[in-house]
């Protein structure tokens, strides 16, 4: 039977053998160069970890593209593995998109790669590796291969209001390793979680003037784990998330990414001092996740405030007064999830309407048609799914039945609930779900749609 692992070492034999397709061609004239190669990623100065980057830098160099406007990146692999570049929630055809599964060649060690882009949609993108690790926690998104995109809109108009400083911030996990849960089934465990590479008090700090308004881009890259953000002494007004604008944008004592997420937020900066932007469960910015705010001709130790409870509900930026919708040609396409136990010391393999991948159903589109997928967890863990190439609209969440209005390419389904998402079938070509969490991804958590 073919599994991941052995799929994915067909595609690189294939991509070292073929020419790469016309859209992810062999390298021409180009406006970006990604170079992946071997990095030391100096956490703290008495924490390195040796691992992969783009351009010796993590996040890797921030990507910023007309929509609409041909771009062209070269990408070189200095590595020692085939890798491949996923080019997250832009509308890109198949075989450029950077899922082996989707038929976008791999890159072999030592070789080289051109992927041309007409970037879209507008808003806060990304990319990344996708590749297996299985349980080699020095591979795929565990290591340092990934970086922002910012797609500028065509119309200028469409910018979002008014802002004086632009921040990119990428939340990141580090030197993991399996760890048994209660159940015996293995999961990872990291000793070090980080913002742009840096662990809380060893970089330099976000520095910032009373009475601006600062627009914070905040990606969490993390290969599993989801990550709560507060900054003491401000609140975040979220106007994006994953990069699209949300209908009823609102302010909010805290922000939660599950892997893949983006949030866009603007905070008004009215509160003099020094303080800290970090985890609010004390044991992760305890491993490092946290970066400190200094107002200007601001001094002294950092501050944080303990936020007593976890707060977050996508429903908050929801459609306030929704639209009626009229009754229409919907399609709805259930999607169940379920995990099977593999034995004290073994990850679980985890099921989409009960099979894992490769031998998942693959479900059938039609061009312009609207779907809802119904998702059903009936595990108990949590699942942040991601549909490639498309955005979905979020419709239905426990305790909200009647959603609308935000629109999303990642959307956490917890263990135990019901979500209803809805897209239009646009873009034709083999398109990839999946969890965004490594681990399940690994172990059998995909599927595809094809176009008819």
């Amino acid at each position: 039977m073919f599994t991941r692992r052995s799929l994915l070492k067909l595609g690189g034999m294939a991509a070292a053998s073929a020419a790469l397709s016309e859209k992810a061609r062999t390298l021409a004239s180009a406006d970006y160069t990604l170079d992946i190669a071997p990095y030391t990623v100096e956490l703290s100065p008495k924490h390195s970890i040796r691992t992969v980057a783009y351009n010796q830098q993590i996040p890797g160099p921030l990507l910023r593209f007309k929509e609409g406007q041909q771009v062209t990146i070269d990408v070189t692999n200095h590595s020692a593995s085939e890798e491949i570049v996923h080019w997250h929630g832009l509308f890109t055809p198949s075989d450029v998109d950077g899922a082996m599964e989707e038929g976008t060649p791999m890159i072999p060690a030592g070789g080289k790669a051109s992927y041309t882009l007409s970037p879209s949609p507008a808003g806060f993108r990304w990319y990344h590796t996708h590749t297996f690790a299985g349980e080699d926690l020095k591979k795929g998104q565990y290591t340092g291969l990934h970086g922002h995109i910012l797609i500028d809109p065509a119309n200028s108009s469409e910018n979002p209001g008014h802002f004086d400083q632009e921040i990119h911030l990428t939340l990141h996990d580090w030197d993991g390793e399996m760890i048994a849960s209660g159940d015996g089934s293995m999961n990872p465990v990291y000793k070090f979680a980080s913002i742009n590479g840096r662990l809380l008090g060893s970089g330099d700090p976000l520095r910032v003037k009373k009475g601006q308004r600062v627009l914070l881009h905040i990606l969490n890259s993390s290969a599993t784990e989801q990550h709560w953000i507060a900054l003491a002494g401000h609140q975040f007004r979220v106007i994006a998330l994953d990069g699209n604008s949300v209908p009823n944008p609102q302010s909010v004592p805290m922000l939660r990414l599950v892997p893949a997420e983006r949030v866009c937020a603007i905070v008004e900066m009215n509160n003099p001092g020094v303080w800290v932007l970090g985890e609010v469960r004390k044991h992760i910015q305890a491993a490092g996740l946290g970066i400190v705010v200094e107002y200007a001709n601001s001094n002294g130790k950092p501050v944080w405030q303990q936020p007593e409870s976890l707060l977050w509900n996508y429903h908050t930026f929801a459609a306030v007064n929704p639209a009626s919708v009229p009754a229409g040609n919907v399609i709805d396409i259930p999607l169940v999830f379920e995990s099977r136990f593999a034995g004290h010391g073994a990850p679980d393999h985890w099921m989409i309407n009960g099979k894992s991948w490769p031998n998942t159903e693959t479900i059938s589109l039609t061009r312009g048609q609207r779907y809802r997928l119904k998702f059903k967890n009936t595990s108990s863990d949590d699942h942040p799914v991601h549909l490639h190439r498309h955005n979905f609209e979020i419709r239905s969440l426990p305790g909200n039945p009647q959603t609308q209005g935000v629109i999303k390419d990642v959307v956490l389904v917890e263990a135990k609930t019901d979500v209803d998402v809805e897209f239009t079938a646009n873009n034709p070509g083999s398109t990839l779900f999946h969890c965004h969490q490594q681990n399940h991804m690994d172990e059998g958590f995909m599927m595809l749609f094809r176009y008819v």
